[in-house]
């Protein structure tokens, strides 16, 4: 049986070798870390899916501004399951159980760079029809926003500004 809860410190080895076995590289793993030791991490929004205490997958929800808006926004980056386990609705469940977690701890708005088949889904949208533009170098169509609380993306526009140790991955 899977279950969804926040990570523990004694699990952090075990995500990273999540991560870096889902992209096959080490970055979102370093993304990870320095997140955590960033004033933009919230513990309750870094979540990992259990089965008998093996970790299969996490995902991470992290503080991020709307400039010109002044506005706190949440990213969601990354989202990993282990390849032997993907394809199995693991990574949907930590969708859907870390978007309920952010509407509990009420926050309005999260956005993604990710596969627009895969988010749109859960309700995301292209964030250019919202007047949002992201502040790394990613295509339009990958850089998706959601609105938590209705109305919470109404006349908003402006850059989302992503921290530096974005530009890593």
């Amino acid at each position: 049986m899977l279950n969804i809860t926040a990570e523990r410190d004694n699990q952090r080895a075990k995500i990273h070798q999540v991560l870096t076995d889902a992209f096959g590289q080490t970055q979102e793993a370093e993304l990870v870390d320095k997140i955590r030791n960033s004033p933009n991490f919230i513990p309750e929004l870094s979540l990992v899916a259990l089965e008998n205490e093996d970790v299969l997958g996490h995902i991470l929800f992290s503080r991020i501004n709307i400039e010109a808006a002044q506005i706190l926004a949440l990213a969601l980056a990354p989202l990993a399951v282990t390849p032997m386990h993907q394809r199995q609705g693991i990574g949907t469940q930590l969708v859907q159980v870390g978007l309920s977690r952010c509407r509990e701890l009420n926050h309005s708005i999260v956005v993604v760079v990710g596969d627009p088949r895969y988010y749109r889904r859960f309700g995301f949208q292209k964030a250019s029809q919202f007047g949002l533009h992201s502040s790394l170098p990613i295509p339009d169509e990958a850089f998706m926003v959601l609105e938590l609380k209705p109305s919470a993306l109404m006349n908003l526009n402006g850059n989302v500004c992503y921290p530096a140790y974005f530009n890593e991955v």
